[in-house]
């Protein structure tokens, strides 16, 4: 007998995440002028917005692109072909991000990790040491690493950089109204974000903040050639609220609605708010028997939970059966880890039933795909779910 399935699809995915009915409605309108008062009032209020989620006093450009698109205005507006920097390759979007310097003729040293740990401070610290040349230009780190739902300690990074002039580039994609993000306490140079992840806004905006220091290197013929990801000019318009091209205006007014609500609710209730679904998704992992990758509780991130299936088992097979039976979608694994891991997404628009409901789909397709494990998975999240917060 076949099952009815659901036409609502349940997207558990580490981004893109849910958008809230308010984020929806805000972009169900009709466009403005992109060049009047009425635009320019939303550009500085969105602007003024995103640096209280990036917590800064400085500068931040908004580009009409993903993450990708930041990752690559960070690069060619500071540095150039020859130009050595230092990455930790703590999963896949380290090893992309590393990628996209090589192409661009940057002579990057690279640090090996397990991709079940962020980035070594210790290690960091000791090639910084021993760069007497002060050869080194910058030094890359993702936030939280989203193939590996593992997390790097920025505030460590910096004090293991104690006084090398190298910059500090940190992509917070999927950190970023999350968890706790502090571009200027933690001496952060340059911080990329995207909108499709804790934002809670769909994918076609990327964010960037800019340290004075990378500025001043961007304006001292420290980078390469560029036009459209050209830092200069986007700042500049920025300041007036307005683009140097046509913006991505629908996801602009989606984006204030959505830091509203985050304001609303309280950027330290968002956080813990977080916290306390990924604890709740490891516990029903534990209780299933199955193995977090991430083996360092420190290192755990807010918005994704990456579970390996045994040996001889596939993680790919496993997500098919929960889409295909539940219409339900998990996050794949990528580079080393690819059908070894499932990753579920809890992050941005999401609430207790929500998330059980997500488990219960799990633990219903870790059955139907043979996957060993042991039942109470979906009993432990609720057990701790339902004690007061």
């Amino acid at each position: 007998m076949s099952e009815f399935v659901s036409g609502r699809h349940f997207l558990n995915t580490p981004g893109p995440s849910n958008i809230p009915d308010r984020v929806l409605r805000a972009m169900d309108r009709n466009g403005i002028n992109h060049r009047g008062p009425e635009f320019g009032a939303l550009g500085r209020s969105v602007i003024g917005q995103l640096r209280e989620v990036f917590q800064t006093e400085g500068t931040v450009g908004i580009f009409p692109s993903s993450g990708t698109g930041a990752w690559e205005a960070a690069l060619v507006n500071t540095l150039q072909p020859g130009d050595r920097v230092l990455i930790s390759r703590t999963g896949q979007f380290a090893h992309l991000w590393e990628q996209m310097a090589v192409r661009f003729g940057l002579d990057v040293m690279a640090l090996e990790t397990d991709w079940r740990h962020g980035a070594d401070p210790a290690a960091i610290e000791q090639v910084l040491d021993q760069d007497r040349e002060r050869r080194i230009k910058a030094v890359f780190v993702v936030h939280s690493e989203t193939s590996t739902s593992c997390m790097s300690d920025i505030p460590a990074v910096r004090a293991a950089m104690r006084d090398h002039p190298a910059l500090l580039m940190v992509d917070a994609i999927s950190s970023l109204a999350c968890c706790e993000y502090q571009h200027d306490g933690w001496g952060v140079d340059v911080t990329i974000a995207g909108s499709q992840k804790g934002l809670m806004v769909p994918p076609g905006l990327s964010f960037t903040a800019i340290s004075d220091r990378a500025l001043t290197a961007s304006r001292n013929g420290g980078g390469s050639r560029r036009s459209y990801w050209d830092w200069e000019p986007l700042v500049n318009a920025n300041k007036t609220g307005f683009f140097p091209y046509t913006p991505a205006m629908h996801l602009l007014f989606a984006l204030q609605e959505a830091i509203t609500m985050m304001k609303e609710e309280g950027f330290a209730n968002v956080f813990a708010r977080h916290a306390r679904y990924a604890e709740a998704t490891r516990r029903a992992a534990k209780a299933w028997g199955l193995e977090l990758n991430c083996l360092d509780p420190a290192a755990y991130a807010p918005g994704v939970t990456a579970i390996r299936v045994p040996d001889g088992h596939s993680a790919d097979k496993l997500r098919n059966v929960i889409l295909e039976r539940f219409n339900m979608s998990l996050g794949n694994g990528l580079g080393r880890v690819e059908d070894k891991v499932f990753r579920i997404g809890h992050m941005g628009d999401l609430g207790v039933l929500s998330l059980t409901g997500a488990l219960t789909g799990v633990e219903m397709g870790l059955r139907a795909a043979g996957i060993p494990h042991k039942a109470g998975g979906v009993q432990a999240a609720m057990a701790y779910l339902a004690s007061p917060t």
